[in-house]
């Protein structure tokens, strides 16, 4: 785990016009948070640190591909940790086990199969981090996407944190209250990457298949930025 020291506050910016008070369940302050990408925890970093929940941010996303994009991701969002003083844990990219897991799966859909598999896959993780490093809460950005299906996220969530008496997870939807209209403001605050998929090697196929047939080109990493367009 990494740990960032906290700078001073003229030097990061949280604004907490329009959020309620966050308070984790069960009287709790200690919150694991998974992490997929900077620009969807941007918002919810913004608004436990508003509310002074005590976070560590867990990042275990071996979905995705390929490892530019993911190097890519993680950077930016160990980058955001430290400006806020985050701690930050690093976990292992597990790309094989990822792909072992998806066979006979390929070819399902978004929001299908494949992504509770890797929902499940991602969280049972988090929780045994949790569990093992003495975290009573966890919960994901994951939820904060209009692309994602909330209650899948939620289920997997749930089921993941289920053979632990210590670790319950904290089903809140980080859309509400201007939620996801902050994620995409304070993206373009930051300058974040602005990924064009969900993340694993199938996602990228599906995306690039549809632009094909629009007659748009491909995905290409690394180049989109939010407020690139402004």
């Amino acid at each position: 785990m990494t740990v960032f020291d906290k700078p001073d506050d003229a030097d990061i910016v949280v604004s907490d016009i329009l959020r309620e008070k966050l308070i984790p369940p069960n009287g709790q302050n200690k919150v694991l948070l998974h992490s997929c990408c900077a620009p969807c925890s941007g918002e919810v970093m913004e608004a436990m640190l508003a509310s002074g929940v005590d976070f560590t941010i867990y990042f275990y996303n071996p979905n995705i591909h390929p490892k530019k994009e993911y190097e890519i991701r993680k950077n930016e969002n160990i980058a955001f940790a430290k400006k806020h003083g985050i701690p930050f844990v690093d976990a292992d990219y597990d790309m094989d086990n990822w792909f072992e897991r998806a066979k006979g799966m390929e070819n399902d859909p978004e929001r299908g199969r494949r992504c509770t598999m890797c929902f499940d896959m991602r969280f049972e993780r988090t929780a045994l981090y949790a569990h093992e490093h003495g975290f009573p809460v966890i919960t994901s950005s994951l939820g904060i996407s209009r692309w994602k299906n909330m209650a899948q996220i939620n289920d997997c969530g749930v089921r993941a944190a289920s053979p632990y008496d210590d670790v319950v997870y904290w089903e809140y939807n980080w859309r509400k209250g201007g939620g996801s209209s902050r994620m995409i403001e304070i993206s373009k605050r930051e300058h974040f990457y602005q990924q064009e998929y969900c993340g694993c090697a199938y996602s990228m196929r599906d995306s690039n298949n549809y632009r094909r047939s629009v007659g748009r080109e491909p995905i290409k990493i690394g180049v989109k930025y939010y407020g690139d367009e402004e």
